[in-house]
């Protein structure tokens, strides 16, 4: 029996997962922690936290399992935080995580004097106020001791790495998020570098997220039950990890995540993007490229409406209140922590149009399920304007478990969606990479292949599909129409 662990490194919580060398999941275990807010707009957290919560978790995961007879271990991790290490390799300060937004003068510095066309030269990205980059340059100008001291940068998956290893390393799909690295070419990036203010000796090592980094080191094999010849992998970010979970892998092959945010993922062999279109052009963990675009509230529209605005979590009762699909005339813009892709607008906020005397709760919550089922529409658009004609998606996350959202989105992308059997996320995705690793799979595809099952497919229908399309067209209006005024009401 041979035993393989992935890990899931998520902004709340990490998970543990223990699988077989079939695929199967043997054990699970969470371990939450907490996240800081200093500051409005500002989230942080102690890499340290992360580390505990890891230690602490892994032997119960191993609790009636042979420890020594884990071959690999792979972990996944929210992405873009930054992790800074001084010449002892102790975390500096708290990582400002993903989701914090402060550097929004950087952001706007990157693509307004830097320019979005130099941007892309160098990175194949424009910039986000959520990546790596802009965060260095505010810490250059804000905390210039700290910035001082920082003899290696990292993220977060990497900083439990090289605990188990000794090894400062990253990998490309994670790294492609950090406006670092020059992801078709897949080499650091000298002038963003530069404009940053660090050096390549500061940066981590890069790998491919299959490519074993080193083992576990023997003191902490021995503390933790495990085998000191455990390989460890260099993992992936989250979105990649959880693509291969679902064998979004090789050309062309798409992957939609409803969670609190929501992604479109589409994998490819080669590099494209351009410098006009908020979309993520990023490395994938099968060695491959992918285009990703990221709508910062998708599954937490629908609790925010619920549980703010109705007053209730009982989600079936205000699914089953909704009445004929494609015909409501209330429109939502989803926008409630600003929106990254593909309008990458931090001013932008959630509204509701169309509302009547008639209109009731109903109206309403169709109308969020809608709108974010329009928001994933716009990025998948832009994806088809690179040619690649996505006819067929994978749909996972919390929201993937509505039946009513499932149907709507079907209709609204005009694809068909199929629902996996069972749906781990990042953990079982670095699972898989860390038995590619050991040699279980000669390579990401055949494995991802193996495990990928599909429980259900929603079929879209034509009548619906109509309906939606004259829908959609009046939605993507609504945006230009307010843009100017966001940023009115901001100041």
């Amino acid at each position: 029996m041979k035993y393989y662990i992935g890990i899931d490194l998520g902004t709340s919580s990490v998970k543990l997962m223990l699988c077989d060398a079939e695929g199967q999941i043997k054990n699970t275990v969470a371990r939450e922690y907490g996240v800081s807010y200093p500051r409005s707009g500002w989230s942080e957290q102690r890499a340290e936290d992360w580390w505990d919560a890891v230690c602490d978790a892994i032997p119960e995961l191993l609790c009636g399992f042979e420890g020594r007879l884990v071959r690999g271990i792979g972990v996944a991790g929210q992405m873009h935080g930054l992790v800074i290490l001084d010449e002892n390799d102790r975390p500096i300060r708290p990582t400002i995580l993903w989701n914090d937004g402060r550097t929004h003068r950087e952001t706007a510095y990157l693509n307004e004097v830097i320019g979005k066309e130099k941007l892309f030269e160098y990175t194949g990205n424009i910039a986000f106020a959520g990546f790596t980059a802009p965060k260095l340059m505010w810490l250059r100008e804000n905390e210039p001791e700290n910035f001082a001291k920082i003899r290696k940068i990292m993220l977060p998956k990497d900083y439990i790495n090289y605990l188990f290893t000794g090894v400062h390393c990253t990998d490309y799909s994670d790294a492609a998020g950090m406006l670092l690295l020059d992801v078709k070419n897949k080499c650091w990036s000298k002038e963003m570098l530069d404009v940053c203010g660090i050096t390549e000796r500061q940066m981590p090592s890069l790998y491919e997220s299959f490519e074993v980094i080193g083992t576990v080191k023997r003191d902490l094999a021995e503390k933790l039950g495990l085998n000191p010849e455990t390989v460890v992998v260099a993992g992936a970010g989250d979105n990649a990890a959880a693509a291969i979970g679902t064998a979004t892998v090789g050309d062309g092959k798409c992957n939609i995540s409803l969670g609190t945010s929501g992604t479109v993922f589409v994998s490819s062999r080669s590099f494209s993007g351009d410098e006009k279109q908020a979309i993520h052009s990023f490395c994938h963990a099968d060695g491959g490229y992918h285009l990703m675009g990221c709508i910062l509230s998708a599954a937490s529209c629908n609790k925010w409406f619920c549980d703010e605005i109705l007053n209730t979590k009982d989600y079936k009762a205000a699914e089953q209140a909704v009445g004929e699909l494609g015909r409501n005339e209330v429109f939502f813009l989803p926008y409630l922590m600003g929106e990254r892709s593909p309008i990458n607008d931090v001013n932008a906020t959630g509204m509701f149009i169309g509302l009547r005397p008639n209109t009731s709760r109903a109206h309403m919550y169709q109308a969020v399920l809608e709108g974010v089922a329009f928001a994933i529409k716009d990025n998948l658009e832009i994806i088809r304007h690179f040619g690649i004609d996505v006819k067929s998606s994978c749909l996972c996350g919390g929201g993937a478990k509505s039946r009513l959202w499932r149907a709507i989105l079907a209709n609204v992308l005009d694809i068909e969606l199929t629902i996996p059997v069972t749906e781990q996320g990042p953990g079982y995705g670095s699972a898989i990479l860390a038995m590619v690793g050991a040699g279980e799979f000669e390579n990401v595809s055949s494995a991802a292949d193996r495990f990928f099952k599909i429980k259900e497919t929603v079929k879209p229908d034509r009548e619906l599909v109509a309906r939606y399309a004259d829908r959609y067209e009046k939605y993507r209006k609504i945006y230009p129409a307010v843009k100017e005024l966001y940023k009115e009401i901001k100041e």
